[in-house]
């Protein structure tokens, strides 16, 4: 975007050599814009996909021995627990497997 403000202003430059040092510094400013953008893209990862459950929180909504339904962010998920759980207990997830989520009990309901 940069260089073609420097296009736009080289045109209408008073003289070659404007139009010269006008083209490079949008030039230069334009690779600057770049690397930044591409350094702040990769430090801001996605934040959504079923990875981003691991470690969270879910109520459970129908028993746990060993299968049942769980509710994490408003959603239902299927879920396995090897301890079990009852409804309304507080579970965390440890890992998803397909379409899974294996949790392991945090304690009762408060």
């Amino acid at each position: 975007m940069i260089f073609l403000i420097a296009l736009f202003l080289a045109y209408f430059a008073p003289s070659t050599a404007w139009s010269v040092a006008i083209l490079a510094l949008g030039a230069v400013a334009e690779v600057a814009e770049i690397t930044y953008g591409r350094r702040l893209a990769r430090r801001w990862r996605p934040k959504t996909g079923p990875t981003t459950m691991v470690g969270k929180t879910a109520e459970v909504v129908s028993p746990l021995r060993p299968l049942g339904q769980v509710r994490i962010d408003g959603e239902l998920w299927e879920a396995r627990s090897a301890a079990g759980a009852g409804s309304g207990e507080q579970v965390r997830v440890d890992s998803i497997e397909g379409l899974t989520l294996v949790v392991t009990p945090l304690g009762t309901k408060q």
